[in-house]
């Protein structure tokens, strides 16, 4: 039945686009590590003890609330395993096929992409909205795991049905759930710092002097709050916007200095580490990028 719940997979790529769909329900479950992916992810939260990270935004989840988490945000859960089970729906939506489905009158993207005041990550319905969300995506879930006739047709009604509710909730500023400071206000300030400068210079004794407190102190405190190293995130932050915008089509010795790489084969090293492929490689799997490469001449760069 498709409402069973699936055995968990840590990977954060998809293998069938333009969207995949996920029930989980775990007992225990190993830490997941801060990480950020190419598409769009709805998170339909419906039992357990977690926070949810999201950049410098904390949230405390509530069954029934919806997570909004867009390609350009690291990300990672904060699980409490000793309570109930630990149960969501997960759904990824490719950005081309989000922008496919949106129409010159319908951004099917908007509630991803508020900036300001208006930027939250979390839907917090009422009874009659979480009943109809979680209702959408069982049916999305069940439409996608048939093979009979007509089942993409209805999948993919299902799925625009979802995104057009999920928007409109959005819209309603009273379905908006604001953020939760951080517990340690220091951090949530550093976590700015770092999404504001990652392009410059960035160490331990960096942060330690502008913030004025002990490397020591900075890295447990760090830990704590964030759940990861000051290092990794600074290198996820980095890796993150130089994905993109190779993406977006920017030639790969672009792209490593304005990320905050000292040269090309610290990024080479750390983008191959990171993704199993090579930044020019993963630019030149990319549409069009041969017409972007073609008359710009720019230095050789190391492959391997």
């Amino acid at each position: 039945m498709p409402k069973r719940p699936q055995p968990f997979n840590v990977r954060q790529y998809m293998l069938e686009c333009p969207y995949e769909i996920f029930r989980y329900r775990d007992s225990y479950l190993a830490d997941v590590a801060l990480h950020h992916h190419d598409f769009y992810e709805l998170y339909l939260f419906l039992s357990g003890d977690v926070s949810y990270i999201i950049e410098s935004r904390s949230y405390r989840l509530q069954p029934g609330d919806l997570l909004l988490i867009s390609p350009s945000e690291l990300h990672q859960p904060l699980i409490r395993p000793d309570h109930e089970p630990y149960e969501r729906i997960v759904l990824w939506v490719s950005r081309p096929f989000m922008k496919s489905l949106s129409t010159g009158q319908t951004d099917l993207e908007a509630c991803f992409c508020a900036q300001g005041d208006s930027r939250t990550n979390l839907l917090r319905p009422d009874v009659a909205s979480r009943a109809a969300l979680t209702n959408l995506m069982e049916r999305l879930l069940e439409e996608t795991a048939q093979r009979g006739y007509g089942c993409d047709i209805t999948a993919r009604c299902c799925l625009l049905e979802l995104l057009v509710l999920v928007n409109r909730l959005f819209a309603d500023l009273a379905r908006r759930a604001p953020a939760q400071a951080l517990p340690d206000p220091m951090i949530a300030r550093v976590l700015d710092f770092i999404n504001a400068h990652y392009g410059e210079p960035l160490s331990l004794d960096t942060l330690s002097a502008r913030f004025f407190v002990g490397k020591y102190h900075l890295c447990h405190a760090f830990k704590a709050a964030v759940g990861t190293s000051v290092y990794r995130y600074v290198m996820q932050k980095r890796l993150l916007i130089a994905r993109q915008m190779l993406l977006d089509g920017t030639p790969p010795t672009e792209v490593c200095r304005p990320c905050g790489f000292a040269d090309y084969s610290s990024f080479f090293r750390a983008f191959k580490a990171q993704y199993g492929i090579s930044p020019s490689a993963f630019f030149a799997l990319q549409p069009g990028a041969a017409e972007e490469e073609s008359g710009r001449p720019h230095p050789q760069a190391p492959e391997a």
